[in-house]
Order: C-alpha cells, then structure tokens, then sequence
C-alpha cells in the first residue's frame, strides 16, 4: 500500500469537540506558555547579567532553561494554534521536525540533568577541588555531550519512525508528534530501526539515571556526616529538588515509551506526555529557584537598575 500519509500529513488530537473547551484549553496552555517562557527568559537572562552567577552550577541551569524554553516552544504553540483555528492538521515535515526536536531537546536535557548532578556531587563530596575538577573546559564538555547525545538519539528515532510505511488513519492520538502514537498507524510489520532506537534511548537514559542516583547516594552519604544542621538543611535543599525534577521526567517518558501500543489510548498517556514535556518547562524554574538566594539576589540588582533608569529617564 502506498504511503498516502506521506502526501497529507497528519491529523493530531482533538482533546474536545466543544468550542468552551477547546477555548479553555488554548486559554490555559496560552497562560502556561507564557508563564514559561518569561521564567526560563529571565533565568537565562540573570546567569548572563549577573557575573556571581558565572559559575557551573548556573551554566548548567541556564542551559537547562534554554533547553526546556525551545522544548516547550516546540510544542505548545502548535496545540494552542489548532485550538484556535478548530485545525487538527500538522503536515509530514512538521510532524518530522516537531519529533526531530522533542527527542533531542528531551535528550539533551537528561544529560544536562546527569552533569548538574556530577556538578553537585563534586561541589559537596570534593568541595577543595571543585574549581579544578569542573573547569570551564570540563563544564563546555558536559553540555556538548548532552547536545550530541540528544541529537543522535534523534536522527535515530526520525529516520526510523519515518522510514516506516504509513496507512489507514492518519490521526495521532496525541497533541503532538511523539513515537508512540505514531507507532500505532504504521502498516510495516517490522519495527527493527525503532526498535533499536527504543533500545538506545533506554540505555542512554539508564546510564544517565544510574549516574544520578550513585551521585546522590554519595551526597547523601556525605551531607549526613555535616554537624551542622544548618548546613544540612542547605545541601538538602539544593539536591532534593533536582531528584524530583529527574524522577518525574524519567517516570513518565519512561510510562510513555515503554508502555504496550494500544488502539485507543487512555487520559493516562496524554497526562504522562504533559509531564515530561510541558511540565518541566514551567517548573524547573520554581523548583531550582525559589529558594536560591542568589537567584533573588540577581533578580532584586536588575529590578533596582531597571527601576533606576525609569526614574532618570522619566526626571529628563
């Protein structure tokens, strides 16, 4: 049979029929966007500014905002759009980007997550050597590795998907393009390229989440022997966060891959799908900042500049 998908695109999922709803959805997904897109602007705009900030730890962050602003960019706009237009179409190029780019960006940002964990099992286990052991070479390094990691996980998971036969229905049951939902109107009886790519995104994000938790044992290990509770407090407060943060990316990317193909997939899926690609983006920042000193610090120096130049400009 040829490959008639090829030549109209795709239909993504219509989370409701009603006009209400669907306003409501582009409303709430619209509000989420924003609220976002201006948290991961300003982090990566106070790690730039801001010279205190210039250090590993906040490279690691503002890459990790960067990477969750393009991976929510990538996403969001086409669904509220759709909600808006009453259109479910996404044409093959788009659909083929669109999973081009949530595959590498998801990719890179585990191995981000992997070297924020390194970053802070040397800045509390080996505090004396942090500086020589996370060089600015080492930490350019890490972040490339993450990129290229992403991208190759990508190229396989594109050219595999997409290399399959498609027939029949054309209609994603998903608000976006993802291998899962993909998977499910493919008409090739043989899955190997997929397959392979499955197998080398399980492997990837293993070795990643295995370095994670070795990372945290020895920083728990290590914080418990601090006397001070004070001090206890502090490293607990930089570290349990960015576990929750990884356990849930990893839980439901691991819930969405992983799972049996189904016909007709449960409210269950799309909620994993929000999760790791739309919740992370409007989170990571409240989780990683709200209690960062630093953060608030940078933050209180541009808004006193900010309000500064407003009352020079307005006295002129």
């Amino acid at each position: 049979m040829k490959n008639q998908t090829l030549l109209r695109g795709f239909l993504l999922l219509r989370l409701s029929d009603s006009l209400v709803l669907l306003g409501v959805q582009a409303a709430l997904f619209s509000q989420v966007y924003l609220v976002a897109t201006l948290e991961n602007l300003t982090i990566l705009l106070l790690t730039v500014l801001d010279h205190h900030l210039h250090t590993p730890m906040y490279f690691f962050l503002r890459h990790l905002s960067f990477l969750d602003l393009c991976l929510i960019s990538t996403i969001v706009p086409k669904s509220i759009l759709n909600s808006i237009t009453l259109s479910d179409s996404i044409s093959f190029f788009g659909c083929v980007c669109q999973l081009f780019l949530v595959v590498l960006l998801a990719g890179s940002e585990m191995g981000i997550l992997t070297a924020m964990s390194c970053d802070r099992y040397v800045a509390i286990c080996h505090p004396l050597h942090y500086e020589a052991v996370m060089s600015k070479a080492c930490c350019i390094q890490l972040m490339a590795m993450s990129w290229l990691s992403g991208g190759a996980l990508a190229l396989f998971y594109s050219v595999g998907m997409f290399s399959l036969e498609f027939c029949g229905s054309n209609r994603i049951h998903q608000f976006f393009c993802d291998v899962p939902a993909l998977l499910e109107l493919t008409c090739s009886g043989e899955h190997a390229a997929v397959n392979v790519s499955l197998a080398l995104g399980v492997l990837y994000g293993f070795s990643c989440l295995v370095c994670i938790v070795v990372s945290y044992v020895f920083i728990f290990s290590t914080v418990l022997k601090i006397p001070s509770r004070q001090s206890r407090s502090k490293a607990f407060s930089t570290c349990v966060p960015h576990l929750v943060v990884v356990g849930t990316f990893c839980l439901t990317g691991a819930a969405a891959y992983l799972k049996p193909t189904s016909n007709a997939p449960p409210l269950l899926d799309l909620l994993c799908s929000v999760f790791y690609t739309v919740a992370p983006p409007a989170l990571n920042p409240i989780i990683y900042c709200l209690k960062n000193r630093d953060i608030h610090s940078a933050l209180s120096k541009v808004l006193r500049k900010a309000r500064r130049g407003l009352i020079e400009g307005y006295e002129s």
